[in-house]
């Protein structure tokens, strides 16, 4: 009743779980007991035993293995469950309210499966008079290849003075659990099944039976016997039989060990209410507990959209049907071959003969592969599993039977070859390869889905399990632990450069394409999405990173709408002046559309971010117009015309007054004067225009202005009949400057040249004892175009 170090007025002070354990044993003593009953072991032996075991610094099993932090979790979470029903049976108990015990009922026949059947009819939720056990039964989930065996063996071992029963599905596992429970130092307790009658060789035995005897033995079970029952694998204790000959059995304490997620979790309550704890896969990897997981996605060869679903999965014949075909089986060999070679692995086939067909093909691939089924005889069984243990075989290919409670941590890849819909079933699978090895870095899963598919299609991959954001080909899904205990492995798998959005929620898909635009790979985006992305890659992409989204916009992996999107973000909002130029040169490489291509000339002629850039933008629109370039009609090509040499009327000027001195006078004529005298200078100055070569009148032309509608009218008119519209385009895009090559390099040359002379007339200084005088700078003005035109896409003619 006590520990080291504890104070017995405290922990045995009246109305402590401790102090009613203390005074019903004293009651039994009186009573002339020599051995504790069944009821007080049920009641008080566990809770004792954990605060026993927890109170030892560190927890430990009779072997000595100390129990890790998680296993430790589970214990404590049990501790406080039994602590918290003893104080409300004490209560009820006060109050006269107390429940008593069903008869057992009658077995039904047996079943071909005791396990789970996902459309099976489950039994509802029942009162505590229907299911008088259920306020006894737990349960608690800890990912595979955490290491819940060593946790049932904690629970084993604060059942000291307990019979315990040990439920599990298979026989193989049967005999698995004999072997640890006896090397972890609790053999002299393991007896065969004590049924009514019979008395127990032992005063704890532990017995390790399968759910399908139970179901059929239950009731012959000695109910004096076994006070603790630990369910292994709980979530295949939920088919109907099972599930009644447990609620049968209703004295003991269970225990439900599971590693499913949330999705069977609320049928594993129907069965075990009470959760006592919880670690998610994410925080098994994250503490190291597990190895990581790694992905690869690779294109479905067979479609099995046609393929039903039955009882949660798809229906194994017709997937069968679908996969098992001999140039698929091949190209499933070379494709672990190539990839991954002798790396120990497991592949899940779609049926028994499906199994034996694959391993026919790897083993011609060159690789050491065997099938394993349930055709397989147990003692040939056994030796291939010995045999992959020490590494004579590489490669094991079956159905199903691999799927719960075999260990190896050796295996390194799992491979779907036969998809799954059943989230319990995918987790089981990926559960082979997640315990820790020396030689292995992370585990690899191979899921046969295309790589941008989302959660809400009906194949169960690693990414749907986990509900992540992105697939990124080859890196890790799961986080990567706090410390890395295996430095020395080699990576099996490296992570690709470019990402794609999985989730099916909007805003969380829109909110990667956000964060990681750098790396997102537009191919695998729809339209829509690909236009989002390009506005933020063409809104914040570097100069120097042009390159790379040349081959991501121009290889084929982008549609046209998007690249359209970044060129039109790039010219209007992207920070470098040089890339807007580029990025303008290349929309107005192909054809644009009217809407567009207004955009484009209101952009140059009035955008802020064109201010500086106003002469080359409107330099590149006509010559774009002179193209031929802009789907539009002829009247409103000579409206963007004449507007983009509005907008470069200084230009003009300079060149009509260049080639016609007297252009200046009669443009200051004709803006000086008014009425009749106002429409005599505008004939003087058309008939000016006609005659002069087309780059010359066209410049005049640009500067002009009417104030009547007599001379607007004649100056329309010049323009229409000066040449046509795209030689006028053309003509008023050649009075342009064109822009000057970029002078940074020369820049650098002159300023290292200034700075050694500046040296040098400093030392001279020195030499005097005079003080160099120091030089002012002259504030250069900024010219008006100095940058360079070329294409930021150089393939964006070809895209058109």
């Amino acid at each position: 009743m006590l520990h080291n170090g504890e104070d017995p007025t405290e922990v045995l002070a009246p109305g402590t779980a401790r102090r009613n354990a203390l005074d019903e044993a004293l009651a039994e003593l009186e009573s002339g007991r020599d051995e504790p009953s069944s009821q007080w072991k049920v009641r008080f032996a566990l809770m004792l035993g954990l605060e026993r075991v927890l109170s030892e610094k560190p927890p430990h099993l009779a072997s000595g293995t100390e129990l890790r932090r998680h296993q430790v979790d589970a214990l404590a979470g049990m501790l406080t469950e039994l602590i918290a029903a003893n104080q409300r049976h004490d209560e009820e108990s006060l109050n006269g309210n107390g429940n008593g015990h069903a008869e057992p009922a009658d077995a039904e026949e047996e079943d071909a499966d005791f396990g789970i059947i996902e459309d099976e009819e489950l039994p509802s939720e029942l009162s505590p008079e229907e299911d008088p056990g259920a306020v006894r039964r737990y349960r608690f989930r800890h990912p595979t290849a955490s290491g819940k065996t060593i946790a049932a063996a904690g629970f084993v071992e604060a059942a000291r003075s307990m019979g315990v029963l040990i439920l599990t599905h298979r026989r193989l596992l049967v005999s698995q659990f004999n072997r640890e429970l006896a090397a972890e130092g609790y053999g002299d307790r393991l007896t065969p099944i004590v049924e009514e009658g019979q008395t127990s060789p032992k005063a704890a035995p532990i017995t390790v039976q399968t759910y399908a005897w139970f179901a059929r033995h239950h009731d012959s079970v000695s109910r004096d016997t076994y006070q603790l029952v630990i369910a292994d694998e709980a979530h295949t204790a939920l088919g109907e039989k099972t599930s009644h000959a447990i609620r049968s059995f209703p004295d003991p304490i269970y225990i439900g060990m599971t590693a499913t997620e949330q999705l069977i979790a609320k049928q594993v309550s129907d069965v075990f209410p009470a959760s006592v704890d919880d670690l998610p896969l994410q925080d098994a990897a994250r503490r190291g507990l597990i190895a990581p997981l790694r992905n690869l996605r690779v294109p479905p060869a067979a479609a099995i959209h046609s393929v039903p679903i039955v009882g949660g999965d798809f229906e194994e014949r017709a997937l069968a049907a679908a996969l098992d075909h001999q140039a698929l089986n091949q190209a499933a060999a070379s494709l672990y071959r190539d990839r991954f070679d002798s790396t120990p692995g497991i592949v899940y086939a779609a049926g028994v003969d499906h199994a034996y067909n694959l391993a026919q093909e790897f083993r011609a691939a060159g690789l050491k592969a065997e099938a394993v089924s349930g055709r397989t005889p147990p003692v040939k069984l056994a030796e291939i599993l010995a045999a992959y243990e020490r590494g004579e075989i590489d490669i094991l290919i079956n159905a199903m039977l691999l799927a719960e409670g075999w260990n190896s941590p050796r295996a390194t890849v799992v491979m779907h070859l036969a998809p799954t819909a059943s989230r319990r079933v995918y987790q089981q699978r990926i559960g082979r390869i997640m315990r820790m090895h020396p030689r292995k870095e992370a585990g690899i899963v191979v899921d046969f889905v295309n790589k941008g598919a989302t959660h809400n299609d009906r194949v169960i991959s690693l990414h749907s399990l986990l509900g992540a954001d992105f697939y990124r080909e080859g890196a890790r899904v799961t986080p990567a632990p706090r410390r890395r205990p295996n430095r020395r492995a080699r990576r099996k798998l490296s992570p690709a450069s470019w990402l794609v959005p999985v989730t099916p929620d909007v805003r969380r898909r829109l909110s990667v394409i956000q964060r990681e635009w750098q790396r997102i790979d537009p191919r695998y985006l729809d339209e829509d999405e690909q236009r989002f992305w390009a506005s933020i890659a063409g809104r914040q992409v570097r100069f120097e990173e042009r390159t790379e989204f040349v081959k991501k916009l121009s290889d084929g992996k982008a549609s046209k709408a998007c690249l359209e999107q970044f060129l039109a973000t790039a010219a209007a909002e992207n920070p470098n002046r040089r890339l807007r130029m580029m990025a303008l040169s290349d929309r107005v490489s192909m054809i644009v559309e009217r809407a567009d291509f207004d955009d484009l000339v209101t952009l140059v002629t009035q955008g802020a971010t064109w201010d500086k850039d106003r002469i080359q933008g409107a330099r590149i629109l006509l010559r774009a117009i002179g193209e031929g370039k802009a789907d539009a009609p002829e009247q409103i090509l000579a409206r963007w015309t004449w507007k983009l040499a509005r907008a470069t009327r200084k230009a003009q000027d300079r060149r009509v007054s260049a080639e016609f001195p007297e252009a200046k006078r009669l443009l200051g004529a004709l803006a000086n004067s008014r009425g009749h005298r106002h429409e005599e200078n505008a004939a003087k100055l058309v008939n000016a225009a006609l005659g002069l070569p087309i780059e010359v009148g066209v410049a005049l032309l640009a500067s002009a202005d009417g104030y009547t509608p007599r001379a607007t009218k004649l100056i329309e008119g010049a323009r229409e009949k000066i040449g046509t519209l795209p030689e006028v385009a053309s003509a008023l895009a050649e009075n342009l400057p064109p822009p000057k090559a970029h002078s940074g390099r020369r820049r650098r040359r002159r300023r290292k040249r200034k700075g050694g002379q500046q040296q040098g007339s400093g030392a001279q200084g020195t030499q005097d004892g005079e003080a160099a005088p120091k030089r002012r700078r002259r504030r250069r003005k900024p010219a008006q175009a100095t940058e360079s035109a070329e294409p930021v896409t150089e393939p964006a003619a070809r895209a058109s």
